[in-house]
């Protein structure tokens, strides 16, 4: 293991709730050991980078209703190429060589994931920009 490898694990948040044992996947173990830490970590970048998202579309989001931004935040996820490739290098900067290779051989259904925890992470801190808009 590189010293840098060593020191991205180091620093990497446990998620305690992020179940992992003999019968787990994978892919899920992948989600559960580096995907779910690495969101939790970078979790003030995920919400300035949104943030910076909704002021470059003119802030429209904050007129929005609740259920709207909750969409607003999916379509931007999952349909906005740009920001989903930003999003998968905040967590792509964050891997050990061994996780890239697996992330490598498994590309597609780890960036699904990692879209879905972005999404579910972003909307279920709604509150915070909400504050935002005060």
């Amino acid at each position: 293991m590189t010293p840098r490898d060593e020191q991205l694990l180091y620093i990497r948040l446990e998620v305690p709730n992020a179940k992992v044992d003999q019968s787990t996947l994978g892919l899920e173990s992948f989600q559960n050991l580096t995907l779910r830490p690495i969101a939790k970590f970078q979790n003030d970048l995920i919400l300035s980078l949104f943030e910076n998202y909704i002021a470059r579309y003119k802030n429209v989001f904050y007129k929005l209703g609740r259920e709207e931004k909750l969409n607003y935040i999916e379509n931007t996820v999952k349909k906005d190429s740009k920001f989903k490739n930003l999003i998968r290098g905040v967590f792509m900067g964050h891997f050990t060589i061994a996780e890239y290779e697996f992330y490598h051989e498994n590309s597609s259904e780890v960036n699904k994931r990692i879209i879905n925890l972005t999404k579910e992470r972003l909307q279920s801190q709604l509150h915070y920009f909400e504050k935002q808009s005060a």
